[in-house]
């Protein structure tokens, strides 16, 4: 006849494979908010990429403009103010922006001013056929153009990832995990009228 296990080592053996499933549980819910993590700063990554190149592209515009139109100083002047605030914004840690929904407030106030601005300035170019018509300035707007639409690609993108973090971190027995790891809701790009659809550049 088979002699059953003590009680109490029945009970110790419960307790350790409860722990070990806790363990278990544990360490692959931590694992999955670090990578939902790191998929939000790296498409946070990408998303300040395509506005560098936005930056990056603006004061060959304005010295092309300048070109042709040296008389706009106070449009032109407001493009390249507009772009100084965005380093300003930009200058701080990434984490700095994601992290913090003022920040970020502030990061997607100074990107509008200077969509505004190059709104402006694209209004100017209008009277002034001979720039439309400069090799250069079309190889401007093809470039400008181009990265509006990946802007509004990759705000998308950050949005999608960021929605899927935030669910993620916010569910019952998980936010337990994220609440120790210090994860904090992030924030979303806000739409705005006709946001859906990326700044018609038109030169």
């Amino acid at each position: 006849m088979k002699k059953s296990l003590p009680i109490g080592i029945m009970v110790l053996i419960g307790i350790v494979a409860f722990i070990g499933i806790i363990a278990f549980w544990y360490m692959s819910t931590y694992n999955q908010l670090v990578k939902l993590d790191e998929q939000v700063n790296e498409s946070w990554a990408q998303v300040e990429n395509v506005y560098q190149r936005r930056a990056d592209l603006i004061p060959n515009l304005v010295q092309t403009v300048k070109g042709y139109a040296a008389h706009e100083k106070e449009t032109l002047q407001a493009v390249v103010e507009a772009r100084a605030k965005v380093g300003q914004v930009t200058a701080g840690a990434v984490q700095n922006v994601i992290n913090d929904p003022q920040s970020f407030a502030k990061f997607q106030q100074s990107q509008g001013q200077l969509s505004s601005a190059l709104s402006r300035l694209m209004v100017v170019v209008e009277r002034y056929p001979e720039l439309k018509a400069n090799q250069n300035f079309l190889q401007l707007q093809s470039q400008l153009e181009g990265t509006e639409n990946r802007i509004s690609v990759e705000r998308r993108r950050f949005n999608e990832v960021t929605r899927n973090f935030n669910s993620t971190i916010r569910g019952f027995f998980k936010s337990f995990v994220a609440n120790r790891m210090g994860l904090e809701k992030r924030p979303y790009f806000e739409s705005q009228a006709g946001a859906e659809k990326a700044p018609e550049v038109k030169f």
